[in-house]
């Protein structure tokens, strides 16, 4: 089950055409979705793997806005997930209407970094998933360079995205702070 509500275009091309990258909203807001009673868990709020999953489908509205669609796959090439850092910063609840925002942090030829926000309404930011995906040719299976038409549509958003300011949690690692 997805969580509905994408915005973004899909088969044969990304949603944005070539012109300048001021064009280009920073951060990106691809997708949205209302919490449902099957991802609520036994504490009455938005369970983990239901962060995960809303993340997940904000992070495919992305690929299809770039120009990885059904067909791109189709010929054996996707992004992999190769690291995923979540954070849960406040209680979702039931009904609750989600607003997602994703930023490009960097990239290369065969990897994507991307910081991605849940906000609400009523609390802000409640979550954050920094990610870190790998371009992968699945018919070799081996990573390999992202394709013309994406690689360039990275580097228009990542030029949008460049002035954005990076928060300090990007980048972290889990530890218990000293005293």
């Amino acid at each position: 089950m997805t969580s509905g509500g994408s915005q973004a275009a899909g088969v044969g091309g990304s949603a944005f055409g070539r012109g300048p990258a001021s064009a280009i909203a920073a951060p990106l807001q691809l997708h949205a979705a209302t919490v449902v009673p099957e991802w609520v868990d036994y504490n009455n709020h938005l369970s983990e793997w239901a962060y995960l999953l809303v993340f997940g489908d904000n992070a495919d509205a992305l690929f299809r806005f770039i120009g990885i669609d059904e067909a791109y796959r189709a010929s054996g090439k996707s992004l992999y997930t190769a690291e995923t850092h979540l954070r849960h910063l406040r209680e979702v609840k039931l009904g609750q209407r989600l607003t997602l925002t994703l930023t490009v942090l960097g990239h290369d030829d065969k990897r994507l970094h991307l910081l991605q926000e849940m906000l609400t309404d009523s609390a802000g930011c409640v979550a954050t998933a920094e990610q870190m995906l790998l371009h992968v040719d699945a018919v070799v299976g081996r990573v390999a360079p992202f394709g013309s038409y994406v690689a360039d549509s990275l580097r228009l958003i990542a030029a949008a995205h460049i002035s954005l300011p990076r928060p300090e949690h990007v980048g972290g690692c889990l530890r218990i702070p000293e005293r």
